[in-house]
């Protein structure tokens, strides 16, 4: 044929792969096809059934789309193993990291455990000295804002735990649609930002801002006797060390836990968030900070973080005057305060 030094020499050449590119059948409907623990982005692509005198190609270089898998032949077909997270890739539904999730458990159970043996001792204790009923009178202890405020985000936030929860574990919750749950997650996270938003205008200018802000001023001595209570005097039928009032509702415990929620959780949370659903539209912002791989495992943390707190949150409303009192004056505005405590709304 004329031709010196002839040889064989194939090449693949890799292209990316990305939402929205073709439309009716031709489009893959089931989100769960990549999104979850069997992803097809990590299965073996078989690329050819035979290679010309068992030849391996090599991939294009100089392209924009990184592939870092193995080629090799698989029963005489050429197979592409990929493997994403070389690339810093991260799957949702796929990818995760087991020490932030067996980190994140740990917490949370954690905590479970300290509430179950706190309840329990608290029951017996009631039972060995049952406590003396105490005259009580009604204050008007929450407005109807502060109320629907801490109730949407209650909801809001423990709707963004279950959807995430979808997200993040997709085999384990088969039942739910990935794409439907993804949806309802941004727009939960919406409402939390406006909710947000509003509240912290709300706080702002009806001066209500100045209860979630601990006083340096003998701030720590204040959380001791706080703690003491807790650990001990709640079992004596021990007072509470602080009265609440219409214009201070926080003890130093839960002005330093909000604060922390607010000024910390929530927004770390807001940010990896808006960060991980903008990573298409603004891949150089969300690279600054590591990209997914990055973000979507400090994001997980933080919802282990909120969903302890929610938990604690909770339990510790039951250590009001009455079981039941806290939740009570939080959906009627009312509560029930000991007579000999002077109250004003003013």
């Amino acid at each position: 044929l004329g031709l010196g030094n002839p040889r064989i020499y194939g090449q693949v050449q890799p292209y990316s792969i990305n939402h929205d590119v073709v439309r009716g059948k031709e489009a893959i409907s089931d989100c769960q096809t990549c999104h979850t623990d069997k992803s097809s982005l990590v299965a073996p692509i078989v690329l050819a059934g035979s290679v010309p005198g068992g030849v391996l190609p090599q991939f294009v270089a100089d392209v924009n789309v990184a592939a870092t898998g193995v080629l090799d032949m698989n029963a005489g077909k050429l197979t592409y193993q990929p493997d994403p997270q070389a690339d810093d890739i991260y799957i949702f539904g796929n990818n995760r990291v087991t020490l932030i999730d067996w980190l994140g458990a740990l917490v949370f159970l954690t905590t479970l455990l300290i509430i179950a043996v706190h309840a329990t001792m608290r029951v017996l204790a009631a039972r060995r000295n049952p406590k003396e009923p105490v005259a009580t009178q009604p204050v008007y202890m929450y407005d109807k804002y502060e109320r629907f405020w801490h109730w949407l985000q209650t909801i809001t936030i423990i709707l963004l735990l279950l959807t995430g929860m979808v997200i993040h574990r997709p085999a384990m919750f088969g039942m739910f649609s990935f794409r439907h749950m993804v949806t309802l997650h941004n727009a939960l996270a919406v409402v939390l930002i406006a909710n947000a938003a509003l509240a912290l205008f709300w706080h702002l200018t009806s001066g209500q801002i100045h209860q979630f802000l601990p006083r340096p001023r003998g701030f720590f001595d204040q959380a001791i006797v706080q703690a003491k209570f807790y650990l001990s005097g709640i079992f004596n039928d021990g007072q509470h060390p602080f009265s609440k009032t219409y214009r201070q509702k926080l003890n130093p415990l839960q002005q330093i836990s909000y604060f922390g929620l607010l000024n910390v959780l929530l927004p770390f949370q807001i940010i990896t968030g808006a960060l991980m659903w903008g990573v298409q539209q603004w891949p150089g912002i969300a690279a600054m900070m590591g990209g997914l791989p990055y973000l979507a495992p400090f994001h997980t943390l933080i919802a282990w973080l909120l969903a302890t707190f929610v938990v604690a949150h909770v339990y510790l409303t039951t250590t009001g005057e009455s079981v039941e009192g806290d939740i009570r004056a939080m959906i009627t505005g009312w509560e029930n305060v000991p007579v000999h405590e002077e109250h004003t709304t003013q």
